[in-house]
Order: C-alpha cells, then sequence, then structure tokens
C-alpha cells in the first residue's frame, strides 16, 4: 500500500479510537434515537449539521424569527464541525455534566438566610429526604461523607459545593 493509503488508514483509526468513547456512553437504542434526530436535522444531507440546517430545523418547527447569533452560539458548543461522533459527544456533555459549582452554591445560599456558610446537616438530611427527587437516609449520609461538618453539626457547604464539582476537596 502507498504511503497515502497508510496515512487515511491511520487517521481513520485514531478517528474510531478517539470517537469510540462517546458511544460506550450510551445504549445502542439511544444512540440509534440520536442517528434518528441527527438525520433530521442534517437537513442537506452532507453529514454534517451547520448553520442553515439548524434554520432549515428551527423552521420545521414553526419557529422562523431565530436569531443568526443564537444559531452561531449552538454551533460554538462544539469543538469542531458537527459530525454524527460530534452530535453524540455535545448530548453526551448535556446528559452526563453536574452544574456548576456557582450554581450548587447559590442553591445552598437560599438555605442560608444569615450568610453563615453552613447548614446544619440534620435540616439538610430533612430536606433531601422530604422534597423533590426524594433521597433515601443511604444517600444522603454517603454525600455527606464528603462533606465537612463541625463538631455542632453544621455543614460546610462551599466545600462541599468544590468537592461535587470537582471531584476532591481543594487543599488549604
Amino acid at each position: 500500500a502507498s504511503r497515502k493509503t497508510k496515512k487515511k488508514e491511520g487517521g481513520a483509526l485514531r478517528a474510531q479510537r478517539a470517537s469510540s468513547n462517546v458511544f460506550s456512553n450510551f445504549e445502542q437504542t439511544q444512540i440509534q434515537e440520536f442517528k434518528e434526530a441527527f438525520t433530521l436535522m442534517d437537513q442537506n444531507r452532507d453529514g454534517f449539521i451547520d448553520k442553515e440546517d439548524l434554520k432549515d430545523t428551527y423552521a420545521s418547527l414553526g419557529k422562523t424569527n431565530v436569531k443568526d447569533d443564537e444559531l452561531d452560539a449552538m454551533l460554538r458548543e462544539a469543538s469542531g464541525p458537527i459530525n454524527f461522533t460530534m452530535f453524540l459527544n455535545l448530548f453526551g456533555e448535556k446528559l452526563t455534566s453536574t452544574d456548576t459549582e456557582e450554581t450548587i452554591l447559590n442553591a445552598f445560599k437560599m438555605l442560608d438566610p444569615d450568610g453563615k456558610g453552613s447548614i446544619h446537616k440534620e435540616y439538610i438530611k430533612r430536606l433531601l429526604m422530604s422534597q423533590a427527587d426524594k433521597m433515601t437516609a443511604t444517600e444522603v449520609d454517603q454525600m455527606l461523607e464528603f462533606a465537612s461538618i463541625d463538631a455542632a453539626g453544621n455543614l460546610d457547604y462551599k466545600a462541599l459545593s468544590y468537592v461535587l464539582t470537582h471531584g476532591e476537596e481543594k487543599e488549604e
């Protein structure tokens, strides 16, 4: 085989390795559903979703007043042209990402009207077990394992917010 052919094959292998990780994040049925959505959005059938494809998709949904800067912002979320693999990556990030540290902190601050930076662990436990997506006592206890709690039972929610978004407590 010529050098060009070998180079092409090597690039294809690298692309396959790079993209294979994203496919392992989804079940086969999910991948098929994403493929159908991608195909619906790829209006000109060139294998990529571009600004015109987005405009056409919005128009097919009855929304014709989408601004160019909104479409550009959507396209900028991708690190390159949006082919099917990039499309899966974008959705994978959206589906598996956690809220930002600031968002989590703001949620805790709503429970801390005095701005002390801490909330009593029993209060937060009671809330988590009784509101919205109710957690079990075991789930709350698992979460509290990562929290800094003082002798009086106050949870340092700034430190917990950091751990939830960064995975480990920062060194002081």
